[in-house]
């Protein structure tokens, strides 16, 4: 395996992980369900960005399918959230950390795989963003909130700054390791940024937010 598809497919699992850990607690804490309904809201959470970025590239049978890490991956995230739960429910920053990690991670890998494609600059960048915000966005829809996307500290932003590094790397020829983790790492910086001090993108004149 040659660097560049082994650097993606690490940020890739690393991502799935992160967001499966997150997406099972979510499960926790806002519905009562059992161990099946944690673990697959879970995995849905890790996997959802990913399955629909292969299709918007037509990279189909998408990823999940055809390499079994991806489930592994998910399906222990969301188990580890679930046995360990009552301690995790304590680590509410820590937990924030790994979901800002997870849309950084997996808003990289979008905009790297839609640029290996043979995709345009702008079309990647909204690939990776829609990789990073995708899982998330399924499973609020799931248990009945209002998108995180939607209303929260800034999160679809620092996914669309984290792919626009990524393709504007490409596209100078200078992507690699450092820039990857540097583009997930200004991501997350911004995400948390935005929670710790309650920031948001601009709404409408006259409206206030929740």
């Amino acid at each position: 395996m040659s660097a560049e598809p082994a650097l993606l497919l690490a940020l890739d699992l690393t991502g799935t992980f992160a967001f499966a850990l997150n997406g099972a607690l979510t499960a926790v804490r806002a519905a009562r369900l059992d161990i099946v309904g944690v673990v697959t809201l879970g995995m849905i959470t890790a996997l959802g960005g990913g399955i629909l970025r292969d299709i918007l590239l037509d990279a189909l049978p998408p990823a999940t399918f055809t390499d079994w890490r991806y489930l592994a991956v998910a399906a222990g995230g969301g188990l580890l959230a679930f046995l360990l739960s009552r301690q995790l429910n304590r680590l509410t920053w820590p937990i924030t950390v790994l979901d800002a990690a997870g849309l950084g991670l997996f808003a990289v890998t979008g905009a790297s795989k839609a640029l290996g494609l043979g995709f345009g600059v702008w079309q990647a960048v909204i690939v990776g963003a829609i990789t990073g915000v995708g899982g998330g966005t399924i499973r609020d829809v799931l248990i009945r909130q209002v998108p995180t996307v939607l209303r929260s500290e800034l999160y679809a932003i620092p996914a669309l700054v984290a792919a626009g590094i990524t393709a504007a790397a490409t596209r100078a020829g200078v992507y690699g390791t450092a820039v990857a983790v540097t583009a997930a790492a200004i991501c997350v910086a911004i995400r948390l940024l935005g929670v710790y001090f309650g920031l948001n993108a601009p709404r409408p004149p006259g409206t206030r937010g929740s």
